[in-house]
Protein backbone atom coordinates (compact mmCIF):
# COMPACT_ATOMS: atom_id res chain seq x y z
CA UNK A 1 0.00 0.00 0.00
CA UNK A 2 1.58 3.29 -0.95
CA UNK A 3 1.49 6.48 1.09
CA UNK A 4 0.97 9.74 -0.56
CA UNK A 5 4.38 11.01 -1.48
CA UNK A 6 4.65 14.91 -0.41
CA UNK A 7 6.75 15.43 2.22
CA UNK A 8 5.05 16.51 5.38
CA UNK A 9 8.47 18.16 7.15
CA UNK A 10 11.38 19.96 5.39
CA UNK A 11 13.45 18.74 8.16
CA UNK A 12 13.14 16.50 11.05
CA UNK A 13 15.91 14.80 13.77
CA UNK A 14 15.88 11.59 14.88
CA UNK A 15 16.16 11.05 18.52
CA UNK A 16 17.82 7.80 18.81
CA UNK A 17 20.50 5.37 17.33
CA UNK A 18 21.10 2.29 15.82
CA UNK A 19 19.14 0.59 13.50
CA UNK A 20 15.77 2.36 14.25
CA UNK A 21 17.59 5.45 13.68
CA UNK A 22 18.80 3.83 10.04
CA UNK A 23 15.22 2.94 8.99
CA UNK A 24 13.50 5.97 10.41
CA UNK A 25 15.96 8.21 7.96
CA UNK A 26 15.62 5.77 5.02
CA UNK A 27 11.71 6.39 5.07
CA UNK A 28 12.08 10.72 5.58
CA UNK A 29 14.86 10.48 2.59
CA UNK A 30 12.82 8.75 0.23
CA UNK A 31 9.87 11.29 1.39
CA UNK A 32 12.54 13.77 0.35
CA UNK A 33 13.21 15.05 4.12
CA UNK A 34 16.33 15.80 5.17
CA UNK A 35 17.87 13.93 8.80
CA UNK A 36 19.34 15.41 11.47
CA UNK A 37 20.91 12.88 13.33
CA UNK A 38 22.21 13.09 17.35
CA UNK A 39 25.01 10.97 18.65
CA UNK A 40 26.91 10.29 21.62
CA UNK A 41 30.98 10.37 21.57
CA UNK A 42 30.85 6.32 21.29
CA UNK A 43 28.51 6.26 18.19
CA UNK A 44 30.97 9.34 16.50
CA UNK A 45 31.37 6.42 13.60
CA UNK A 46 27.81 5.04 13.78
CA UNK A 47 25.77 3.97 10.57
CA UNK A 48 23.15 6.46 11.71
CA UNK A 49 25.53 8.72 11.67
CA UNK A 50 27.06 8.61 8.31
CA UNK A 51 23.77 8.31 6.70
CA UNK A 52 22.09 11.19 8.06
CA UNK A 53 22.24 14.82 6.15
CA UNK A 54 23.92 16.46 9.45
CA UNK A 55 24.28 15.34 12.87
CA UNK A 56 24.79 16.75 16.20
CA UNK A 57 26.90 15.51 19.31
CA UNK A 58 24.72 15.59 21.92
CA UNK A 59 27.32 13.71 25.17
CA UNK A 60 29.10 11.35 26.47
CA UNK A 61 28.46 7.68 25.87
CA UNK A 62 26.29 7.09 28.84
CA UNK A 63 23.10 7.08 27.73
CA UNK A 64 21.95 8.97 30.51
CA UNK A 65 24.31 11.88 29.75
CA UNK A 66 23.35 11.91 25.88
CA UNK A 67 20.36 9.77 24.50
CA UNK A 68 18.42 10.91 27.62
CA UNK A 69 19.26 14.47 27.97
CA UNK A 70 15.87 16.32 26.70
CA UNK A 71 17.17 19.53 26.76
CA UNK A 72 20.22 18.59 25.05
CA UNK A 73 17.92 17.10 22.05
CA UNK A 74 15.68 20.01 21.87
CA UNK A 75 18.58 22.50 21.81
CA UNK A 76 19.91 20.11 19.00
CA UNK A 77 16.43 20.36 16.95
CA UNK A 78 16.53 23.62 17.98
CA UNK A 79 20.14 24.64 16.39
CA UNK A 80 19.67 22.21 13.29
CA UNK A 81 16.11 24.14 12.55
CA UNK A 82 14.35 20.54 12.79
CA UNK A 83 10.61 21.07 12.27
CA UNK A 84 9.73 17.84 13.82
CA UNK A 85 11.43 15.26 15.95
CA UNK A 86 11.17 10.87 15.75
CA UNK A 87 12.07 9.00 19.04
CA UNK A 88 12.23 5.67 17.71
CA UNK A 89 12.06 3.46 20.72
CA UNK A 90 13.35 3.35 23.99
CA UNK A 91 15.37 5.93 25.15
CA UNK A 92 12.54 9.11 25.34
CA UNK A 93 9.58 7.73 23.05
CA UNK A 94 7.36 7.57 25.88
CA UNK A 95 8.39 10.05 28.10
CA UNK A 96 5.73 12.92 27.89
CA UNK A 97 7.80 15.43 29.41
CA UNK A 98 9.84 15.03 26.02
CA UNK A 99 7.03 15.97 24.28
CA UNK A 100 6.00 18.82 26.29
CA UNK A 101 8.88 20.44 26.46
CA UNK A 102 8.75 20.01 21.98
CA UNK A 103 5.52 21.42 22.35
CA UNK A 104 6.99 24.07 24.07
CA UNK A 105 9.39 25.75 21.35
CA UNK A 106 7.33 24.84 18.47
CA UNK A 107 8.47 21.32 17.30
CA UNK A 108 6.56 18.41 16.64
CA UNK A 109 6.57 15.39 18.21
CA UNK A 110 6.12 12.52 15.89
CA UNK A 111 3.87 9.73 18.38
CA UNK A 112 1.89 9.77 20.46
CA UNK A 113 0.55 12.96 21.99
CA UNK A 114 1.45 13.52 26.40
CA UNK A 115 -2.17 13.10 27.17
CA UNK A 116 -1.89 9.37 25.87
CA UNK A 117 1.36 8.36 26.86
CA UNK A 118 0.40 9.47 30.15
CA UNK A 119 -2.40 7.47 30.44
CA UNK A 120 -1.07 4.28 28.91
CA UNK A 121 2.86 4.90 30.47
CA UNK A 122 2.01 3.26 34.19
CA UNK A 123 0.94 -0.12 33.73
CA UNK A 124 -0.94 -0.68 36.67
CA UNK A 125 -3.23 2.44 36.16
CA UNK A 126 -3.63 1.08 32.25
CA UNK A 127 -4.48 -2.02 33.70
CA UNK A 128 -7.87 0.34 35.92
CA UNK A 129 -8.63 2.34 32.82
CA UNK A 130 -9.40 -0.06 30.64
CA UNK A 131 -10.76 -2.48 33.13
CA UNK A 132 -13.05 0.11 33.20
CA UNK A 133 -13.52 0.72 29.81
CA UNK A 134 -14.52 -2.94 29.22
CA UNK A 135 -11.30 -4.36 27.90
CA UNK A 136 -10.23 -7.66 29.38
CA UNK A 137 -6.94 -7.26 31.48
CA UNK A 138 -5.20 -10.24 33.32
CA UNK A 139 -6.64 -11.06 36.22
CA UNK A 140 -5.16 -9.63 38.96
CA UNK A 141 -4.96 -6.70 41.29
CA UNK A 142 -5.96 -3.09 40.27
CA UNK A 143 -3.92 -1.26 43.56
CA UNK A 144 -0.80 -1.84 44.07
CA UNK A 145 -0.15 -4.39 46.83
CA UNK A 146 1.44 -4.44 49.87
CA UNK A 147 4.06 -7.07 51.62
CA UNK A 148 1.31 -7.47 53.87
CA UNK A 149 -1.57 -8.36 51.75
CA UNK A 150 0.19 -9.98 48.91
CA UNK A 151 0.20 -13.25 50.79
CA UNK A 152 -3.79 -13.37 50.88
CA UNK A 153 -4.02 -11.93 47.16
CA UNK A 154 -1.62 -14.51 46.17
CA UNK A 155 -3.13 -17.33 48.07
CA UNK A 156 -6.88 -16.82 46.52
CA UNK A 157 -5.63 -15.89 43.21
CA UNK A 158 -3.59 -19.24 43.15
CA UNK A 159 -0.17 -19.78 42.20
CA UNK A 160 1.76 -18.96 40.03
CA UNK A 161 1.29 -15.60 40.05
CA UNK A 162 3.30 -12.68 38.07
CA UNK A 163 5.05 -9.60 40.35
CA UNK A 164 5.24 -7.01 38.54
CA UNK A 165 6.42 -3.09 38.73
CA UNK A 166 3.12 -0.49 38.48
CA UNK A 167 5.21 1.33 36.34
CA UNK A 168 8.17 1.13 33.66
CA UNK A 169 7.70 -1.73 31.00
CA UNK A 170 10.02 -4.03 28.98
CA UNK A 171 9.81 -7.07 31.64
CA UNK A 172 12.28 -4.96 34.01
CA UNK A 173 11.79 -6.36 37.74
CA UNK A 174 9.08 -8.97 36.53
CA UNK A 175 9.11 -12.05 38.56
CA UNK A 176 7.47 -15.34 38.37
CA UNK A 177 6.66 -16.85 42.04
CA UNK A 178 5.65 -20.74 41.44
CA UNK A 179 5.12 -20.76 45.41
CA UNK A 180 4.83 -19.20 49.06
CA UNK A 181 7.87 -19.57 49.94
CA UNK A 182 9.12 -17.27 46.68
CA UNK A 183 6.94 -14.90 47.15
CA UNK A 184 8.85 -12.04 49.92
CA UNK A 185 11.34 -12.48 47.91
CA UNK A 186 9.77 -11.49 44.79
CA UNK A 187 8.36 -8.75 46.17
CA UNK A 188 11.24 -7.03 47.51
CA UNK A 189 13.33 -7.89 44.37
CA UNK A 190 10.11 -6.17 41.97
CA UNK A 191 9.80 -3.36 44.37
CA UNK A 192 13.82 -2.46 44.82
CA UNK A 193 14.13 -3.02 39.97
CA UNK A 194 11.50 -1.01 39.60
CA UNK A 195 12.37 1.95 41.97
CA UNK A 196 16.32 1.83 40.69
CA UNK A 197 14.83 1.67 37.39
CA UNK A 198 11.70 3.86 36.79
CA UNK A 199 11.67 5.99 40.45
CA UNK A 200 8.43 4.33 41.19
CA UNK A 201 8.66 1.25 44.04
CA UNK A 202 5.00 0.36 43.76
CA UNK A 203 4.08 -3.66 42.31
CA UNK A 204 0.93 -5.54 42.01
CA UNK A 205 0.31 -8.98 41.50
CA UNK A 206 -1.59 -10.71 37.91
CA UNK A 207 -2.65 -14.34 37.35
CA UNK A 208 0.79 -16.44 35.68
CA UNK A 209 -0.97 -18.05 32.70
CA UNK A 210 1.56 -20.77 31.78
CA UNK A 211 0.71 -21.61 28.61
CA UNK A 212 -0.21 -18.33 27.48
CA UNK A 213 0.83 -17.12 23.72
CA UNK A 214 1.77 -13.30 23.54
CA UNK A 215 0.00 -11.43 20.54
CA UNK A 216 -0.53 -8.06 19.91
CA UNK A 217 -2.09 -5.54 17.47
CA UNK A 218 -0.46 -2.59 15.62
CA UNK A 219 -2.95 0.52 15.59
CA UNK A 220 -2.60 3.72 13.60
CA UNK A 221 -4.34 6.56 14.36
CA UNK A 222 -4.91 10.30 13.43
CA UNK A 223 -5.77 13.63 14.83
CA UNK A 224 -9.06 13.48 13.41
CA UNK A 225 -10.49 10.49 15.41
CA UNK A 226 -10.29 7.95 12.24
CA UNK A 227 -8.42 4.56 13.88
CA UNK A 228 -7.38 1.54 11.98
CA UNK A 229 -5.70 -2.19 12.96
CA UNK A 230 -3.09 -3.35 11.05
CA UNK A 231 -3.62 -7.03 12.35
CA UNK A 232 -2.22 -9.42 14.67
CA UNK A 233 2.53 -9.88 15.57
CA UNK A 234 2.74 -12.98 17.64
CA UNK A 235 5.34 -12.58 20.16
CA UNK A 236 5.46 -15.57 21.83
CA UNK A 237 9.26 -16.80 21.44
CA UNK A 238 10.66 -14.69 24.38
CA UNK A 239 13.86 -15.01 27.00
CA UNK A 240 13.48 -13.41 30.15
CA UNK A 241 9.95 -11.72 28.83
CA UNK A 242 11.84 -10.09 26.39
CA UNK A 243 10.85 -11.31 22.58
CA UNK A 244 13.82 -13.05 20.24
CA UNK A 245 11.34 -14.06 17.12
CA UNK A 246 8.25 -12.21 15.69
CA UNK A 247 5.31 -13.33 13.03
CA UNK A 248 2.57 -12.48 11.54
CA UNK A 249 -0.06 -13.41 11.25
CA UNK A 250 -0.42 -15.73 14.68
CA UNK A 251 -0.30 -19.32 13.97
CA UNK A 252 -3.21 -19.71 16.77
CA UNK A 253 -5.64 -17.53 15.33
CA UNK A 254 -8.66 -18.25 13.09
CA UNK A 255 -10.86 -15.32 11.49
CA UNK A 256 -13.22 -15.30 14.37
CA UNK A 257 -10.66 -15.25 17.16
CA UNK A 258 -8.58 -12.53 15.04
CA UNK A 259 -11.91 -10.39 14.93
CA UNK A 260 -12.55 -10.70 18.55
CA UNK A 261 -8.86 -9.54 19.45
CA UNK A 262 -8.73 -6.61 16.69
CA UNK A 263 -12.14 -5.81 17.94
CA UNK A 264 -10.45 -5.18 21.67
CA UNK A 265 -7.64 -3.40 20.04
CA UNK A 266 -9.64 -0.90 18.70
CA UNK A 267 -12.13 -0.26 21.56
CA UNK A 268 -8.71 0.25 23.53
CA UNK A 269 -7.03 2.65 21.41
CA UNK A 270 -10.68 4.30 20.68
CA UNK A 271 -11.36 4.88 24.51
CA UNK A 272 -7.96 6.09 25.35
CA UNK A 273 -8.03 8.50 22.01
CA UNK A 274 -5.00 7.15 20.21
CA UNK A 275 -3.32 8.87 17.96
CA UNK A 276 0.09 8.32 15.89
CA UNK A 277 1.21 4.52 15.57
CA UNK A 278 0.98 2.16 19.06
CA UNK A 279 0.60 -0.84 19.66
CA UNK A 280 -1.55 -3.28 22.00
CA UNK A 281 -0.10 -6.56 23.39
CA UNK A 282 -2.55 -9.21 24.55
CA UNK A 283 -2.13 -12.34 26.23
CA UNK A 284 -3.87 -15.15 24.49
CA UNK A 285 -5.01 -18.12 26.77
CA UNK A 286 -5.75 -21.21 24.46
CA UNK A 287 -7.42 -22.96 27.43
CA UNK A 288 -10.63 -20.75 27.15
CA UNK A 289 -9.82 -18.71 23.62
CA UNK A 290 -9.79 -15.41 25.18
CA UNK A 291 -7.49 -12.28 25.28
CA UNK A 292 -6.33 -10.29 27.86
CA UNK A 293 -4.65 -6.46 27.62
CA UNK A 294 -1.21 -6.91 28.98
CA UNK A 295 0.34 -3.13 27.98
CA UNK A 296 0.17 -0.43 25.23
CA UNK A 297 3.84 0.55 23.56
CA UNK A 298 2.95 4.11 22.74
CA UNK A 299 5.77 4.01 19.49
CA UNK A 300 6.57 2.55 16.65
CA UNK A 301 7.96 -1.62 17.69
CA UNK A 302 10.73 -3.42 17.18
CA UNK A 303 9.25 -5.73 15.39
CA UNK A 304 7.15 -2.97 13.36
CA UNK A 305 8.76 -4.27 9.76
CA UNK A 306 6.76 -7.89 10.18
CA UNK A 307 3.41 -5.87 9.86
CA UNK A 308 4.87 -4.12 6.97
CA UNK A 309 5.90 -6.95 5.10
CA UNK A 310 2.29 -8.95 5.35
CA UNK A 311 0.42 -5.20 4.31
CA UNK A 312 2.32 -3.27 2.42
CA UNK A 313 1.91 -0.12 4.69
CA UNK A 314 4.82 1.68 5.67
CA UNK A 315 4.47 2.32 9.49
CA UNK A 316 6.88 4.82 9.40
CA UNK A 317 6.06 7.13 6.55
CA UNK A 318 2.29 7.04 8.34
CA UNK A 319 3.70 8.57 11.54
CA UNK A 320 5.12 11.58 9.70
CA UNK A 321 2.18 12.24 8.05
CA UNK A 322 -0.19 11.59 10.96
CA UNK A 323 2.38 14.00 12.89
CA UNK A 324 1.73 16.53 10.31
CA UNK A 325 -1.56 16.69 10.89
CA UNK A 326 -3.02 14.33 7.68
CA UNK A 327 -5.59 11.66 7.88
CA UNK A 328 -5.33 8.20 7.58
CA UNK A 329 -5.00 7.63 3.84
CA UNK A 330 -6.78 4.60 3.82
CA UNK A 331 -9.87 2.80 5.52
CA UNK A 332 -9.97 -0.51 7.33
CA UNK A 333 -11.27 -2.12 4.58
CA UNK A 334 -8.67 -1.06 2.52
CA UNK A 335 -5.71 -3.03 4.80
CA UNK A 336 -5.58 -6.89 3.54
CA UNK A 337 -3.12 -9.33 5.57
CA UNK A 338 -1.17 -11.19 2.81
CA UNK A 339 1.37 -13.86 3.53
CA UNK A 340 3.46 -14.41 6.64
CA UNK A 341 6.49 -12.80 7.53
CA UNK A 342 9.22 -13.63 10.27
CA UNK A 343 11.28 -11.36 12.12
CA UNK A 344 14.74 -12.51 14.14
CA UNK A 345 16.48 -10.07 16.15
CA UNK A 346 20.18 -10.54 15.92
CA UNK A 347 21.92 -9.67 19.20
CA UNK A 348 25.24 -9.04 19.98
CA UNK A 349 24.70 -11.96 22.77
CA UNK A 350 26.07 -15.37 24.18
CA UNK A 351 22.75 -17.94 24.48
CA UNK A 352 24.49 -20.25 25.49
CA UNK A 353 26.31 -18.09 28.84
CA UNK A 354 23.26 -16.86 29.77
CA UNK A 355 22.33 -14.34 26.77
CA UNK A 356 25.96 -12.45 28.30
CA UNK A 357 26.00 -9.28 26.12
CA UNK A 358 29.27 -9.68 23.90
CA UNK A 359 30.93 -6.26 22.81
CA UNK A 360 33.54 -6.13 20.20
CA UNK A 361 34.35 -4.91 16.92
CA UNK A 362 32.73 -6.80 14.15
CA UNK A 363 35.41 -8.02 11.91
CA UNK A 364 33.61 -9.81 9.35
CA UNK A 365 29.86 -9.25 8.26
CA UNK A 366 27.74 -10.49 5.45
CA UNK A 367 24.11 -9.46 5.49
CA UNK A 368 21.08 -12.08 3.74
CA UNK A 369 19.44 -11.06 0.46
CA UNK A 370 17.27 -12.12 -2.68
CA UNK A 371 13.99 -12.39 -3.13
CA UNK A 372 11.85 -11.21 -0.44
CA UNK A 373 13.93 -10.62 2.54
CA UNK A 374 14.57 -7.46 4.04
CA UNK A 375 17.78 -6.69 6.70
CA UNK A 376 17.17 -3.82 9.53
CA UNK A 377 20.78 -3.16 10.49
CA UNK A 378 22.77 -0.31 12.31
CA UNK A 379 26.51 -2.04 11.91
CA UNK A 380 28.85 -2.40 9.04
CA UNK A 381 32.09 -4.33 9.03
CA UNK A 382 34.89 -2.57 11.31
CA UNK A 383 31.99 -1.42 13.41
CA UNK A 384 32.84 -1.37 16.71
CA UNK A 385 29.84 -2.76 19.34
CA UNK A 386 30.06 -0.79 22.47
CA UNK A 387 28.20 -2.12 25.61
CA UNK A 388 26.49 1.34 26.71
CA UNK A 389 23.53 0.48 24.95
CA UNK A 390 21.28 -2.46 23.98
CA UNK A 391 23.26 -5.03 22.05
CA UNK A 392 20.70 -5.36 18.86
CA UNK A 393 22.67 -5.50 15.88
CA UNK A 394 20.29 -6.26 13.02
CA UNK A 395 16.59 -7.77 12.06
CA UNK A 396 16.25 -9.65 9.79
CA UNK A 397 12.90 -10.19 8.29
CA UNK A 398 11.49 -12.46 5.40
CA UNK A 399 7.84 -13.02 3.52
CA UNK A 400 6.64 -15.75 2.27
CA UNK A 401 3.41 -17.45 0.58
CA UNK A 402 2.81 -19.55 4.03
CA UNK A 403 3.86 -19.97 7.12
CA UNK A 404 5.90 -22.98 5.96
CA UNK A 405 7.43 -20.74 2.79
CA UNK A 406 8.74 -18.04 5.19
CA UNK A 407 10.40 -20.01 7.61
CA UNK A 408 12.22 -21.87 4.76
CA UNK A 409 13.16 -18.50 3.48
CA UNK A 410 14.34 -17.41 7.23
CA UNK A 411 16.82 -20.36 7.29
CA UNK A 412 17.90 -19.41 3.96
CA UNK A 413 18.67 -15.93 5.30
CA UNK A 414 20.14 -16.75 8.42
CA UNK A 415 22.65 -19.58 6.96
CA UNK A 416 23.40 -16.47 4.61
CA UNK A 417 24.37 -14.32 6.91
CA UNK A 418 28.09 -14.15 8.96
CA UNK A 419 28.93 -12.15 11.94
CA UNK A 420 32.45 -12.65 13.23
CA UNK A 421 34.18 -10.96 15.85
CA UNK A 422 31.62 -11.37 18.29
CA UNK A 423 29.22 -13.19 19.84
CA UNK A 424 25.69 -13.65 18.32
CA UNK A 425 22.33 -15.42 18.83
CA UNK A 426 22.67 -16.57 15.40
CA UNK A 427 22.98 -20.04 16.04
CA UNK A 428 20.24 -19.66 18.37
CA UNK A 429 17.70 -18.22 15.53
CA UNK A 430 18.87 -20.96 12.89
CA UNK A 431 18.37 -23.84 15.73
CA UNK A 432 14.45 -22.44 16.39
CA UNK A 433 13.50 -22.15 12.63
CA UNK A 434 14.75 -26.16 12.57
CA UNK A 435 12.98 -26.90 15.55
CA UNK A 436 9.49 -28.93 15.31
CA UNK A 437 7.60 -27.83 17.86
CA UNK A 438 8.47 -24.15 16.41
CA UNK A 439 7.24 -25.59 12.65
CA UNK A 440 4.03 -26.81 14.17
CA UNK A 441 3.24 -23.38 15.62
CA UNK A 442 2.87 -25.04 18.88
CA UNK A 443 4.17 -21.96 21.29
CA UNK A 444 3.82 -20.31 24.24
CA UNK A 445 5.97 -17.24 26.34
CA UNK A 446 8.03 -20.42 27.91
CA UNK A 447 8.39 -22.17 24.82
CA UNK A 448 12.28 -21.89 25.02
CA UNK A 449 12.54 -23.25 28.54
CA UNK A 450 9.78 -25.94 27.79
CA UNK A 451 11.53 -27.31 25.47
CA UNK A 452 14.88 -27.05 26.85
CA UNK A 453 16.01 -24.90 23.35
CA UNK A 454 19.53 -23.95 25.35
CA UNK A 455 20.49 -27.27 26.48
CA UNK A 456 19.88 -28.52 23.32
CA UNK A 457 21.45 -26.33 21.18
CA UNK A 458 24.73 -26.62 23.71
CA UNK A 459 24.42 -30.00 23.34
CA UNK A 460 24.64 -29.64 19.64
CA UNK A 461 27.23 -27.01 19.22
CA UNK A 462 28.68 -26.17 22.77
CA UNK A 463 31.88 -28.26 21.93
CA UNK A 464 32.78 -27.01 18.63
CA UNK A 465 32.12 -23.59 18.03
CA UNK A 466 34.95 -21.28 17.27
CA UNK A 467 36.58 -19.39 19.59
CA UNK A 468 36.13 -15.83 19.44
CA UNK A 469 39.26 -13.21 19.72
CA UNK A 470 39.11 -10.83 22.96
CA UNK A 471 36.25 -8.81 23.04
CA UNK A 472 37.89 -5.11 22.60
CA UNK A 473 41.40 -3.93 22.40
CA UNK A 474 43.69 -3.63 25.81
CA UNK A 475 43.00 0.14 26.05
CA UNK A 476 39.69 -0.41 26.08
CA UNK A 477 39.39 -2.57 28.99
CA UNK A 478 39.91 0.01 32.26
CA UNK A 479 36.88 2.07 29.96
CA UNK A 480 34.28 -0.37 29.53
CA UNK A 481 34.97 -2.87 32.86
CA UNK A 482 32.24 -0.92 34.86
CA UNK A 483 30.19 -0.83 31.59
CA UNK A 484 30.33 -4.14 30.77
CA UNK A 485 29.32 -5.65 34.43
CA UNK A 486 26.38 -3.56 34.28
CA UNK A 487 25.58 -4.42 30.71
CA UNK A 488 25.64 -8.12 31.96
CA UNK A 489 23.00 -7.38 34.77
CA UNK A 490 21.13 -5.51 32.98
CA UNK A 491 20.71 -8.48 30.44
CA UNK A 492 19.74 -10.69 33.16
CA UNK A 493 17.11 -8.46 34.38
CA UNK A 494 15.66 -8.62 31.17
CA UNK A 495 16.30 -4.83 30.07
Amino acid sequence: MVLGMEAPFNKILVANRGEIAVRVIRAAHEMGIEVVAVYSDADKDALHVKMADEAVRIGPPPAAKSYLQINSIVEAALISGAEAVHPGYGFLAENPAFVEELEKVGIVFIGPPASVQRRVGRKLDLRKFFHAAGVPVVPGTLEPVSKEDAFDVAENMGYPVVVKPAGGGGGIGVTIVWDREDLDRALETASSIAYSSFGDPEVYIEKYIARARHIEVQILGDKKGNIVHLFERECSVQRRFQKVIEESPSPALDDELREKLVGYAVKAAKAVGYVNAGTFEFLYDPAVEDFYLLEVNSRIQVEHPVTEMVTGVDLVKAQFMIAAGDPLPFSQEEIELRGHAFEARIYAEDPLEDFTPSPGVIEKLVEPSGPWVRVDSGVYEGYEVTPYYDPLLMKIIVWGRTREEARLRMLRALDETVIEGLRTNLDLHRFIFRDETFKGGDLSTRYIYEERVIERLKEKIGSTRKPTRHLHKKEKEEEYRGVVDAWRLASKMGV
